[in-house]
């Protein structure tokens, strides 16, 4: 399972590493004017803890992922007010891992709003870590035009973002260290983009196996 764990940390190095930038007034931990920079040490810590949770989920193997046909049936007819236009889904493996996603796509008449929805079963994998490595780091982060935040969403570890001028956003969750649930919005209010997931039924993700 070491390329497992390889795979992870690859894809994990550019998210935190870009995350803090690199410079030197950021490897002393300065913040800046909004107190949310992430030093380099802090970066390099984060990517140890992901690395070894990502060994720890490797020791009992892969667990094999769901048909994405079941993430497909999760997915709403309608997201935000807005229509369902397209449905897909898919099943992908490497290393000895596979990953599970379902997508569905919603939108007005003139696109001026739309929602995407993807549902991604990790199969408790490594892999899980690079998808979403918003789950072992804490971000908390505020501007003029909007914020992006580590929360929680009911049980589950979730992660924001949103921008008041576009009002574009996104909403993730994790669920059970294996599926993860996201919508992503455009031209809608972030309490909308929220609603869509209690339309997917987390709770029934959750039960899947």
């Amino acid at each position: 399972m070491k390329l497992v764990k390889s795979v992870s940390i690859c894809l994990l190095a550019t998210t935190l590493l870009t995350s803090c930038g690199g410079n030197k007034e950021e490897e002393k931990a300065e913040s800046s004017d909004d107190g949310t920079s992430i030093s380099a040490s802090e970066s390099v810590d984060a990517l140890k803890k992901m690395a070894d949770q990502a060994e720890e989920m490797s020791k009992n193997g892969p667990v094999e992922t769901v048909d994405f046909r079941k993430l497909k049936d999760l997915l709403p007819a309608d997201a935000a007010g807005l229509a369902r236009k397209e449905a897909s889904g898919e099943k992908n493996g490497m290393a000895g891992f596979n990953i599970s996603t379902a997508q569905g796509e919603y939108r007005n008449d003139d696109g001026s709003q739309s929602v995407e929805i993807n549902i991604v079963d990790a199969g408790g994998t490594g892999a899980l870590m690079g998808l979403a490595a918003w789950s072992i780091i804490e971000v908390d982060k505020e501007t003029e035009n909007g914020y992006e935040k580590t929360t929680k969403y009911g049980d589950y570890k979730a992660y924001e973002k949103y921008d008041n001028a576009s009002k574009d956003g996104e909403i993730a969750v994790l669920i059970n260290n294996r599926f993860i649930v996201t919508a992503k919005g455009n031209g809608i209010e972030m309490s909308q983009l929220k609603s869509t997931l209690e339309e997917v039924d987390l709770d029934k993700v959750a039960a899947l196996k």
